[in-house]
């Protein structure tokens, strides 16, 4: 199935009432919209609930497959479409709260929790009657009288189910179940294993000296972690604001090297050692699609998505990357000559020294840092500003809720209204880093939007982030980099947030891969319009508007080092396709294959002794693998779709009217032919080189 579902109880459910009404993750949620009851819920619900669920999931399946009458749509298709739903609000529940909150107590849960998902996924994949149901539904789909969602619904389950197996034999259907339980297994290991290495390190400092170069705003910072860490001092971590941070400003090389050589060298540690896990999970995709009769794993994900094969997913990166390199190299051989001119005494500068130099060039060349914009990118003030921009955009409105309980403290919720004043959406917004939450920056939803039984079910869309925290009585000033980290993400929420359809798995984000970046993409553009910035950004101090010098700085900054940028994201992309497009399991230990797979994108010397791939969780505990790429292909998009706004003008009602239609229809229409009835054309890598000034 394509999509975890998520609603109330079943019809199933019920029989067994008053069990269920013990358990919050089960029992009818009295909360406005049926919202979940994050105030009830207690680790020991989960496990209880997800056994109960995958019972009535098994039940919903039986009945489809025991049905006597003739396969039809409703009898087959939509039913299916229907089944396992308690299970998957369930899940929809546990797996969100252990990305953003994952206790060691959940953490364990997990690995007792997972064979489950597998043990439901085993027993509709490989149910040859339910297939052969399937199958003949199928056959006869141009004679169905079908709306244009339902025979795409048909189209998508039918190549969901031979995706998953059900085509195999007995015995190949058999390693298929073995395969998936261990695959789930080990990326819940990796993941555990990153958050582990990334809370296991802290530099403490205790002399004034070891803070060089570090602004007022960055010794606060420090300050405040060692005091939450019960530590004397200063203290940085391995979390985004922190360690972007200090490695930014900090003078003290050699502190920036241990700081990086601490970041890079995540997974590699005995007790949190993530190179077998790797390895691991690459042979067994390479099995999985073996079976499915494709020669790579890279094979079979992308022949399901817009690029089609691996071929052209190679060959976009190469488009890429053939005009970007040759201007990254000119950027970096800039950087070390105003380097050298500045102090720096070695050959070339090093991987920890990069954000050091290209801060204080970029300083140097548009007169700005991020000391002098955070004042007036305070969080309490962007996020009603964010806001404002989906008003402005699609009328849409926002209103904090005090009522409705969350997961965690620093956790907002928001009730979401289109402009007739109906309801649309939960927005749940958890801003802050924790050592419980894994790093980076993500949307997700507690509940997706769909039909049940005539019923509508408005989605509970959550946005995931690690911001800087509020230090020393002052509000949390954000950088104008985490402000389009926030527009991103929240470019995904509208995806979910506007969805409108009958089916959840084509709803919202249920995307192709390679489009589901698109709605995200385009909305940083709005971070580096001067019409926005004007409205919101404001001195936390004196009121003042942000005055237009700086915005024209951050407008003219905005291409600083963009081939560089373009060129490290090649090299995740190009290693990630480097693991999935093999068709054997590398010789070579982990860390020795992926020098030789990064060195053509490389752009500063290889740091031998670290590894991008036992800490990205993007590829090994994400849905990202063979698909790293589709971030770059989703920004062609973007650029090619923004450029209308631009040519229209950026809160034009027409343009925003006709891609709000884009976002509401999600899956329901193929992306390729979604994306032309907006744009009018297919779009092109020259937009996106073009925007980011690396050729003309």
């Amino acid at each position: 199935m394509k999509k975890i579902l998520y609603t109330a109880c079943t019809l199933a459910m019920l029989v067994s009432c008053n069990k269920t009404m013990e358990n919050p993750l089960l029992s009818e949620s009295p909360l406005p919209y049926g919202a979940p009851q994050f105030d009830k819920i207690k680790t020991e619900h989960y496990l209880p609930a997800f056994k109960q669920a995958l019972a009535e999931a098994k039940s919903d399946i039986d009945a489809i497959v025991n049905n006597p009458e003739e396969p039809t749509f409703q009898n087959t298709i939509e039913a299916l479409e229907y089944s396992g739903l308690a299970f998957n609000k369930v899940g929809g529940i546990f797996y969100n709260i252990l990305e953003a909150d994952a206790t060691p107590e959940l953490q364990d849960l997990a690995e007792e929790i997972s064979p489950l998902e597998n043990e439901l996924s085993t027993y509709i994949n490989t149910n040859r009657e339910l297939f052969r149901k399937v199958k003949a539904v199928y056959q006869k789909k141009e004679s169905l009288g079908l709306e244009y969602d339902q025979m795409r619904l048909l189209e998508q389950t039918y190549k969901g189910f031979v995706r998953g197996g059900a085509d195999l034999n007995d015995a190949d259907q058999k390693k298929m179940s073995e395969i998936n339980e261990q695959l789930s297994l080990l990326s819940l290991q990796y993941g555990k294993n990153l958050l582990a290495a990334t809370n296991s390190y802290v530099l403490n400092l205790t002399d004034q000296a070891d803070l060089a170069g570090l602004p007022e705003y960055v010794r606060e910072q420090g300050a405040a972690t060692a005091q939450e860490k019960g530590l004397q001092g200063w203290a940085y971590d391995l979390s985004a604001p922190s360690y972007g941070a200090f490695m930014k400003f900090s003078s003290r090389r050699d502190l920036r090297q241990e700081m990086y050589m601490a970041y890079n060298t995540r997974g590699l540690a005995p007790e949190s050692d993530n190179t077998e896990v790797v390895k691991q999970l690459v042979d067994l995709r390479t099995k999985k699609a073996n079976l499915l009769g494709y020669k790579s794993w890279a094979d079979y994900v992308i022949s399901d998505r817009m690029t089609g094969s691996k071929e052209n997913a190679v060959a976009f990166l190469k488009e890429l990357a053939d005009p970007t390199m040759p201007v990254a190299h000119k950027q970096i051989a800039e950087l070390n000559e105003y380097a050298k001119a500045h102090g720096f005494d070695g050959d070339q500068i090093q991987a920890w020294d990069f954000s050091y130099w290209a801060e204080k060039l970029k300083n140097e060349k548009y007169s700005i840092s991020d000391e002098e914009l955070k004042p007036y990118f305070n969080l309490e003030n962007c996020i009603p500003a964010v806001f404002d921009l989906a008003h402005r955009l699609y009328g849409i409105n926002f209103e904090e809720r005090k009522d409705i309980p969350v997961y965690h403290k620093d956790v907002k919720v928001y009730d979401v209204t289109d402009k007739d004043g109906s309801h649309l959406a939960l927005f749940y917004a958890d801003f802050f880093p924790r050592e419980t939450k894994r790093g980076g920056a993500w949307m997700t939803e507690f509940r997706g939007q769909r039909i049940v039984n005539g019923v509508e079910e408005r989605p509970f869309v959550s946005i995931v982030t690690n911001f800087t925290k509020p230090q020393a009585g002052k509000p949390a000033l954000i950088t104008h980099d985490e402000l389009t980290t926030f527009l991103h993400e929240f470019g995904h929420s509208l995806h979910g947030m506007l969805a409108q359809g009958r089916y959840g798995s084509l709803c919202g984000t249920s995307v192709d891969h390679d489009f589901v970046e698109l709605p995200s993409q385009i909305m940083e553009n709005w971070g580096f319009q001067s019409e926005y910035l004007s409205t919101f950004a404001k001195h936390y101090e004196t009121g003042e508007i942000i005055p237009q010098a700086l915005i024209d700085k951050i407008i003219a900054a905005q291409n600083y080092m963009s081939a560089y940028y373009q060129a490290r994201q090649l090299t995740f992309g190009t290693l990630d396709l480097a693991w999935h497009t093999s068709e054997t399991l590398p010789e070579e230990d982990v860390k020795t294959f992926e020098y030789k797979a990064i060195a053509p994108v490389a752009t500063l010397p290889i740091v031998f002794g670290t590894s991008i791939s036992t800490s990205i969780s993007h590829l090994f505990s994400g849905g990202y693998s063979a698909g790293y790429y589709s971030y770059k292909w989703a920004e062609v998009l973007a650029a090619d779709a923004f450029s209308l706004f631009e040519e229209k003008g950026i809160f034009n009602p027409e343009v925003s009217s006709a891609f709000r239609h884009l976002l509401e229809t999600g899956d329901a229409v193929e992306a390729s032919e979604l994306y032309r009835q907006f744009r009018g054309h297919d779009p092109k890598p020259e937009a996106l080189l073009r925007q980011l000034g690396i050729i003309e």
